[in-house]
């Protein structure tokens, strides 16, 4: 019996994912463990490895798709097994009206028995620790009896429940969870009596269904102007457009705009430079440099504010008392911003390793999600591009973000001579729920005198 690939729902907020690639063809044998295909979720890139060893006999939604959780999306079984049938998703189950449904057509295999709790009420009492090992497991809470006082269920509770379920596929187990059916009322058809979709659907009138499914007028693409081409957001574009316009709408902000004279931050680079290649085979740029200076100013206990969120609907702060760094990368369909974890325990050296690590990454579409998450402060450098200024939006949950504008040979007083300088200009944007126009120009100030004088940044 073929076992359906289905898209995984990697996070709790996760609605879909997007097929990058897939890496084995129809027909090719495959392994337990071997890596089927790429898929993309918000702005992660995840390997989805076979649970199953066979044959990929089909594959039901290509590259560059973007499919809903749990959505079947190929098929693995034995050699020269036919699945065309199969290929229609569990939409059908879906069009089969509750309330004139009949009964299920006499058969050898018993009613589906419908669990003794509510299901969908919202109202089975667990703990937060049952829920997750629920929701991993894939076990609906109303079917599991509770140990605790007034029946609520723990964690214990849902493990024991798993060892007395039989087998089933995951999309086998949502279907019977969605329809109040107990799996161990079904006969599983599957590899070593493993319950699949088909067995579940068996108990539900499937005539009936076939017979249920609504027939929809395909409607004819619309006319575009000549020049016109539409296309499908992608699911990091989605990720970005949903994160800037909750923190957009979300936080109230105001910009601080500053000139950093680089003199001696580029006298240190450069003598910096050779030893640091030496050491680490990488070599140092001014986002390490200013990434570091920025750390080392937000571990001072005046600016604490700068380096904490606001949680719990805004009702209290979270202070924190290390710095994760987080560096946006710009792609070439999109934007990251990797983080670089527990700077403040780290040397110029140390950063460099960190930064290119994440850095390179993001670029190659291998971050992790652990890798993208727990900034407490971020950087955005445009400065290459020859930008002058501009005003970065805040990577929510923190509370600013610092944009970096182009170095310019600018002429300036200095000791009552016009001398030639390389201005940098920088620009940080603050949550003013937060922080204050006055902290926020002090943390400025303190990052000004450290990147203009910055010998302290090796020690």
């Amino acid at each position: 019996m073929a076992v359906e690939i289905i898209m995984p729902k990697l996070g709790v907020d996760m609605q879909e994912g997007e097929i990058i690639e897939w890496k084995v063809a129809e027909g090719d044998v495959v392994n337990e463990g071997d890596i089927l295909l790429e898929i993309m979720s918000d702005k992660t890139n995840m390997e989805l490895e076979a649970e199953n060893s066979g044959v990929l006999l089909k594959i039901t939604r290509q590259a560059g798709e973007v499919v809903p959780v749990t959505e079947i999306i190929g098929y693995i079984g034995a050699e020269g097994e036919v699945v065309a049938d199969l290929a229609a998703p569990s939409v059908t189950v879906e069009a089969v009206p509750v309330e004139t449904a009949p009964a299920p057509v006499p058969v050898a295999s018993p009613a589906p028995a419908v669990s003794a709790k509510p299901q969908g009420s919202g109202k089975v009492r667990a703990t937060p620790a049952a829920r997750k090992a629920a929701s991993n497991l894939g076990i609906d809470l109303g079917l599991v009896p509770g140990s605790g006082a007034k029946g609520r269920v723990h964690k214990e509770d849902v493990e024991n429940f798993k060892g007395t379920q039989p087998k089933a596929t995951p999309l086998a187990a949502k279907i019977a969870a969605d329809k109040g059916i107990d799996l161990a009322s079904v006969v599983g058809t599957g590899a070593r009596g493993k319950i699949t979709k088909e067995d579940v659907l068996a108990l539900i009138a499937p005539a009936v269904v076939a017979e249920a499914v609504p027939v929809v007028e395909e409607k004819a693409a619309p006319v575009l102007p000549e020049g016109v081409e539409i296309i499908k957001m992608s699911a990091m574009r989605k990720a970005i457009s949903k994160g800037m316009t909750h923190s957009y709408l979300t936080a109230p902000t105001f910009t601080l705009n500053y000139d950093i004279d680089m003199t001696n931050l580029m006298a240190l680079r450069k003598q910096v430079l050779e030893p640091i290649m030496n050491k680490t085979g990488l070599k140092v740029t001014f986002t390490d440099l200013i990434g570091l200076a920025v750390t080392k100013v937000l571990m001072k206990p005046e600016h604490r504010y700068m380096n904490a969120s606001l949680i719990n609907d805004a009702q209290e702060i979270e202070l924190h008392k290390f710095v994760n760094i987080g560096i946006a990368v710009g792609l070439e369909d999109g934007l990251v911003v990797p983080v670089v974890h527990g700077a403040d325990k780290m040397s110029l050296s140390d950063f460099v390793v960190a930064s290119k690590d994440v850095i390179k990454k993001a670029q190659t579409g291998k971050l992790k999600a652990a890798e993208m998450s727990g900034s407490t402060f971020s950087i955005t450098n445009l400065g290459m591009f020859g930008t002058k200024s501009f005003n970065p939006i805040i990577n929510q949950p923190n509370s600013a973000i610092l944009g970096v504008s182009a170095t310019i040979q600018t002429p300036v007083v200095v000791d009552g001579e016009i001398v030639i300088r390389p201005i940098m200009g920088t620009s940080l944007t603050i949550d003013h729920r937060l922080v204050d126009g006055m902290n926020g120009a002090k943390f400025m100030v303190d990052l000004k005198n450290l990147l203009e004088n910055p010998l302290e940044l090796l020690i």
